[in-house]
């Protein structure tokens, strides 16, 4: 669906000095796009003018006349064309906003609902009384940031760059008030939160106990994962070479072939076999190759 207009002949206001003119430079058309009507795509073809600044101490010379609620400078959408695909973009981002937005008979593309995105304004937010601190990676293993969140909401309120102590100082320290901060358990941040807020009690949450209570018992048992087979042996069990009980009969699957893949690496590393030929010749990653060979020896205890 296509709609021509123009514009009314009349003065209109520079926007730098706000002064009124009414000397036509030229005229050119724009198009924009619309929200759709009864399942159709609006066009709107519109004829613009291009004016003189009569302003002396003005530093443009011409301008082109905005329609108030319906354009906007380099805009090749209607104000509320731009509202609906920002409302799609917030919900689903780039790839599959754009197939909605492709059902809704706008033809649009992902980078387009990520600058919408953008455009949109942060939200107004008060400091939180129970404030979350984590880390997040933009590039694993090479670049961190922080993350702020009111715990009590689950909104996101700030990200850092950086997860150093000085950091979330600063932060805490412009931004006062917090009485409960739940942080990640590194130590930076604990520096961090007693240097920037030294009122502020510090927890860890419940996910943050879980996790290092779970690592520290799956630590525990490797370590002693011999002794603990050897305690559950029966007599009729089979036995190693060295008169062990041989944990690798009864061991599941995927653990057998994990102690045997290790056992074949420092084998090959042994013989002088380099690591880049053992990884070609076993068809193993380098990250792959890495967690192999540095896990626990299957004869330690």
């Amino acid at each position: 669906m296509h709609s021509v207009a123009r514009t009314f002949d009349g003065p209109a206001s520079c926007p730098e000095c706000e002064l009124p003119s009414s000397r036509v430079h030229s005229c050119y058309q724009r198009r924009l796009a619309d929200t759709p009507v009864g399942g159709q795509p609006v066009l709107i073809d519109l004829t613009v003018r291009r004016l003189y600044c009569d302003g002396d101490l003005c530093g443009r010379r011409t301008f082109v006349e905005q329609i108030a609620g319906l354009t906007f400078r380099y805009g090749r959408r209607t104000p509320a064309s731009r509202r609906v695909l920002a409302v799609v973009a917030v919900a689903l981002a780039g790839r599959a906003g754009s197939r909605l937005a492709a059902a809704l008979q706008t033809k649009v593309g992902r980078t387009t609902l990520l600058r919408a995105i953008m455009a949109v304004p942060d939200p107004l937010w008060a400091v939180p009384r129970v404030l979350g601190v984590d880390d997040f990676a933009t590039r694993r293993g090479h670049h961190y940031g922080t993350v702020l969140i009111d715990c009590e909401s689950g909104r996101p309120l700030d990200l850092l760059p950086g997860r150093d102590a000085s950091t979330l100082a600063g932060w805490l320290r412009e931004h006062p008030g917090a009485e409960i901060i739940c942080r990640d358990r590194a130590g930076s941040y604990a520096d961090g939160a007693r240097t920037g807020g030294p009122n502020a009690v510090q927890v860890a949450d419940r996910f943050r106990l879980w996790q290092n209570l779970g690592t520290a018992v799956e630590a525990s048992v490797r370590l002693h994962i011999k002794c603990l087979k050897a305690a559950f042996t029966s007599p009729d069990d089979p036995v190693s070479d060295d008169g062990d009980p041989d944990v690798t009969k009864s061991m599941p699957p995927i653990e057998a072939r994990v102690r045997a893949r290790h056992a074949t690496i420092h084998a090959l590393l042994a013989q002088g076999h380099g690591i880049r030929e053992i990884a070609r010749e076993l068809h193993m990653g380098g990250n792959t190759f890495a967690a192999t060979s540095a896990r626990q020896s299957p004869n330690s205890c």
